[in-house]
C-alpha cells in the first residue's frame, strides 16, 4: 500500500482524515498511545484495540539501548515482537537523548551519550536513527533532530533550529523508501514565532511524507505552547498529516485538533492510570480517594 493521506471532512481549521500505510489505515484524528520499549505498559495488545486505538508509537532511544535493534530485526521486526499488527510510529530519539542520557555531547555528527540503564557510551547520528527505525520496521519514522530545551534564548533556539535542519537533510538522503513507509520531517524553533516560520519554511521546502511539530510541552507556559502550536500549524502543507509531538491532556487534543493537527501522542494516559488517576466529564480524579 502507498502511504498517503486524505482528507475527509473539515470545520474551521479541524480536520477529519485517513492514513493508509503499510500495516493497515487509521481514521484521525489519532491519538497514538506511547509503547516506549515496544509495549503501552499494564496494556495488552488486545486491550488496546478495545480501546480503539489503531496506532502506536514506540522508541528508537531505548530500543537501541535494549533489546537492540539489530536483534528485534531478527526476531520478525517491531511488530511481530510486540504482537501488534496495526501501524507503528517511532520516535527518532533526539527528545530521550535531552531528557534521559548522561553526560551527552552534541556536536555536528550527531549526539554522543551515556546509557542511563547502565552507562555505556553510545553514538546516535541522524543515520543511525534511521537505520535503527527502519530495522525496527516502523511505518512511520521521525527524523533525528535535537530537542531544544526549554528555557533557551532566541540565539540557542536558532543555533539548535539550523542543527535539526542539517539534520533534517541527512535523515531524509539516509531513508530508504518502501511501499507504505513514510518519513515525518520536524518543525523546532521553541517558543520563538519567528523561528518558527523560519523552521517551517525550511522543513516544507524538503519533500516529507509529513510533518511534525517538537520542542513543545517542554515545561513552558501553557498559553505560550497553544500560541506556538497554533502558529505552527498554520504554517504546515495542508495536503500532508499534522502530528503535535507530547501533547496528551484531554483539553490539549481538543484544542489541537482545532488548529488542525491529526497526530498526538503522551505517556500522560497510562501514566496517569498506572498511580490511581482518571480523566473524567468533571475533570480528573483519584481513584486511591474517590
Amino acid at each position: 500500500m502507498t502511504f498517503r493521506f486524505e482528507t475527509l471532512k473539515t470545520e474551521g481549521y479541524a480536520r477529519r482524515g485517513r492514513l493508509f500505510t503499510a500495516h493497515g489505515t487509521v481514521e484521525t484524528p489519532a491519538f497514538m498511545p506511547v509503547g516506549t520499549a515496544a509495549t503501552v505498559k499494564a496494556m495488552t495488545p488486545e486491550a488496546l484495540r478495545e480501546t480503539g486505538t489503531e496506532i502506536v508509537l514506540a522508541n528508537a532511544y531505548h530500543l537501541m539501548l535494549r533489546p537492540g535493534a539489530e536483534r528485534i530485526a531478527d526476531l520478525g521486526g517491531l511488530h511481530r515482537f510486540m504482537n501488534w499488527p496495526g501501524p507503528i510510529l517511532t520516535d527518532s530519539g533526539g527528545f530521550q537523548v535531552m531528557s534521559l542520557a548522561k553526560l551527552r555531547d552534541i556536536d555536528e555528527s550527531g549526539a554522543t551519550f551515556r546509557s542511563h540503564i547502565d552507562g555505556t557510551e553510545h553514538h546516535l547520528s541522524p543515520e543511525r536513527s534511521i537505520e535503527i527505525q527502519q530495522l525496527l520496521g516502523a511505518d512511520i519514522a521521525m527524523v533525528f533532530d535535537e530537542c531544544t530545551p526549554y528555557p533557551s534564548t532566541a540565539e540557542e533556539t536558532a543555533r539548535s533550529m539550523e542543527l535539526s535542519l542539517r539534520w533534517a537533510e541527512r535523515s531524509k538522503a539516509a531513508f530508504k523508501s518502501s511501499p507504505g513507509h513514510a518519513l515525518f520531517g520536524i518543525v523546532q524553533g521553541g517558543v520563538y514565532p519567528e523561528l518558527r516560520r523560519l523552521s517551517a519554511g525550511q522543513i516544507t521546502s524538503l519533500p516529507f511524507d509529513g510533518y511534525a511539530v517538537g520542542g513543545l510541552a517542554v515545561g513552558e507556559p501553557k498559553p505560550r505552547m497553544l500560541e506556538t502550536a497554533a502558529l505552527s500549524a498554520e504554517l504546515l502543507p495542508a495536503d500532508r498529516p499534522r502530528y503535535l509531538m507530547g501533547v496528551g491532556t484531554p483539553q490539549d487534543i481538543v484544542a489541537a485538533i482545532g488548529m488542525g493537527y491529526d497526530m498526538f501522542d503522551c505517556v500522560l494516559p497510562t501514566r496517569n492510570a498506572r498511580n490511581g488517576s482518571a480523566f473524567t466529564s468533571e475533570g480528573k480524579i483519584s481513584i486511591k480517594q474517590a
